[in-house]
């Protein structure tokens, strides 16, 4: 039974479904891999000699002890109970209640990857649906009505327009908040291949947003973004409705990517079981390395501190 548990060591992605709370997301994956650890064959119980009564060879009732081998009874499972009662399952980035998508786990040492993957401020990815023409006081379309507005001036131009802006400002602050020296051939190379990153706390930043389709009153963004939230995001369809002189609620917020964890690596429900699981570890072994995890942040960190002792010199 060691083996199974010991592979558990590592990074791996599940699919959360909306409507159900990421802790009991990772609590019936948990309950899940102890049942099938539980349930896996163990090593056979030890042996220990006993001396046990048995008829003499010369008969007559005559009783005399024989050393047997017998198994500790200790160690048998309605005695032991279940070897595995407690997994060590850390989360990721959270997904709220009303958010779907990939949700990064980690067991064993994983769980210090977790903690390199937080640090490295990757981005992540969603689509998010919007509808126009209506508010609610929680930007969601399940929320309290709020109001009704007309959306037919409403056009596919001049929503990327709108979204042209929120990229520009927002690239700004992207810049800011990464505190580097943006005259250096480093940082501009760092620019070029988009590995600029805040290296601290910072409000939530779209690094790019685009229009994956319009179909009025329907619509659907993909964002990219870092240190946001889910409800952030519904705020920001909520916005972009203002800012079109209509109201827009948020109708879907799906992240298809977490670092570099997409949702082709996401298991779904399905699959939340010990073998599928540690295949997902090991195929995610590269992907869950901390020299990739750390490569392109120490990149930056580097331009971070090069850019501090510039502004102190």
């Amino acid at each position: 039974m060691a083996a199974p548990a010991a592979e558990l060591a590592g990074l791996f992605a599940v699919y959360k479904p909306a409507g159900v709370a990421w802790g009991r997301v990772r609590d019936a994956v948990e309950t899940r891999l102890l049942r099938e650890l539980n349930a896996a064959p163990g090593r056979a119980p030890r042996q220990r000699v006993r001396f046990l009564p048995a008829p003499a060879p010369g008969g007559g009732g005559a009783v005399e002890l024989v050393a047997a081998r017998v198994p500790v009874l200790a160690d048998h499972p309605l005695v032991r109970g279940p070897r595995f009662r407690k997994l060590k399952i850390g989360a990721g980035h959270r997904l709220d209640v009303k958010a779907s998508g990939v949700f990064v786990l980690g067991i064993g040492h994983g769980n210090k990857l977790l903690t390199e993957l937080y640090n490295c401020h990757l981005t992540k990815v969603y689509t998010v649906g919007g509808l126009f023409g209506k508010a609610t006081d929680d930007f969601s379309d399940t929320g309290n009505l709020v109001e009704k507005t007309t959306f037919d001036h409403i056009t596919r131009e001049k929503l990327e327009r709108i979204l042209a802006v929120i990229q520009g400002t927002n690239q700004k602050a992207l810049l800011m908040y990464s505190n580097i020296d943006m005259k250096t051939q480093e940082a501009y190379e760092l620019a070029v291949k988009g590995l600029i990153r805040p290296m601290g706390k910072s409000p939530p930043i779209i690094t790019a947003v685009r229009c994956l389709w319009f179909a009025l009153p329907e619509f659907q963004l993909e964002i990219h973004c870092l240190h946001e939230t889910q409800q952030y995001l519904r705020k920001m369809v909520h916005e972009i409705g203002l800012e079109l002189k209509s109201s827009a609620v948020c109708t879907q917020v799906r992240r298809i990517r977490d670092g570099v964890f997409t949702v082709d690596d996401a298991l779904p429900r399905t699959r939340w079981n010990l073998q599928s699981i540690q295949e997902a570890i090991w195929n995610c072994q590269l992907k869950s390395s901390s020299s990739q995890f750390l490569q392109h942040n120490t990149a930056v960190m580097c331009q971070q501190c090069d850019g501090q002792q510039k502004e102190s010199g």
